[in-house]
Formats: structure tokens, C-alpha cells, sequence
């Protein structure tokens, strides 16, 4: 009885400890230079919720209705004159894409504006209007095998 009651503590620990490193929130600010750069930024981050970044339409991979297949955001905020003024985000799941980091690393704060961005990406699939102007958001989609749930069957 004593056995299984510590071996019960042993994996309720281990369950725990497994839970709390799961969430891995790397999100950070990206330095390309003194007006370059851009943030890495996980869904649901404290990053996020700083940037305001709330209404950004990334859909998760995890979720089983999505069967891996979820959505990636870039997100730029331009001021009510259309120019960059603010860092870029990209909203990103699993491994940042080298394609879309190296464009982000060229935009420059403050001298950008909407049209060079739709010149890169092409048009915003979302605008979120703000006292200051707007955020623009440009979806990416993205596919994780292993979060695709297919119950067994094919």
C-alpha cells in the first residue's frame, strides 16, 4: 500500500513538472539594427498580450478539429499616415520560417510604409483599426504532422 502511494507521488510529480515545461514561451525581440527588427512572439505569450496583439487570427495546430493544419501571423502596425511605427511581429507555433524572418529584418521603422509590405507579402488578410492608426495581419499557413489527429484510420 505504501509502495503504491509513493509511486502515485513519483508520477503525479513528474506529471506536474511536464505540464509546466510543455508551454515553452521563447518569445523575444529580434535586433537587425537601430530601426530593424522584429518580435518572435507565441500564441498566448505575455509578449502578446503586450503588444496587443490579441486579435491576430493564427488558428492552433493542436487543436483536433484542425487536424495540424493551423495558421502562422505576421502582424505590422503603421501609423494613421501608413508608415511602419512600430517592429513587426510574427506570431509563429513551432520553428520560425527563415524566409519570413530575413524579410522582416529588412523593414525599417519609420520609413517603410503599407504599400512596400503588400510589395513583400502581398495584401493583409486582416486590418485591425487603433487610435494610432492600424495593425495589419497576413496569414501563414502552416502544417504539423504531429499534431494530426486521424483516430487510427486513413
Amino acid at each position: 500500500m505504501k509502495t503504491r502511494f509513493v509511486c502515485a507521488c513519483v508520477l503525479l510529480t513528474i506529471a506536474g513538472f511536464t505540464f509546466a515545461t510543455s508551454f515553452r514561451d521563447d518569445s523575444r525581440y529580434v535586433a537587425g539594427g537601430p530601426r530593424t527588427g522584429y518580435y518572435i512572439v507565441r500564441p498566448g505569450s505575455a509578449l502578446m498580450q503586450q503588444l496587443g496583439l490579441q486579435g491576430a487570427p493564427f488558428r492552433d495546430t493542436s487543436d483536433p478539429l484542425n487536424h495540424g493544419r493551423g495558421t502562422d501571423v505576421l502582424a505590422f502596425r503603421f501609423n494613421s499616415a501608413g508608415v511602419l511605427s512600430a517592429p513587426p511581429a510574427y506570431v509563429v507555433q513551432g520553428p520560425p520560417n527563415d524566409f519570413y524572418m530575413r524579410r522582416l529584418r529588412s523593414l525599417i521603422r519609420g520609413h517603410t510604409t503599407s504599400a512596400n509590405v503588400e510589395s513583400f507579402f502581398g495584401r493583409p488578410r486582416q486590418f485591425e483599426k487603433r487610435s494610432d492608426g492600424l495593425i495589419a495581419y497576413y496569414t501563414i499557413e502552416v502544417y504539423n504532422p504531429f499534431e494530426e489527429n486521424s483516430g487510427g484510420r486513413r
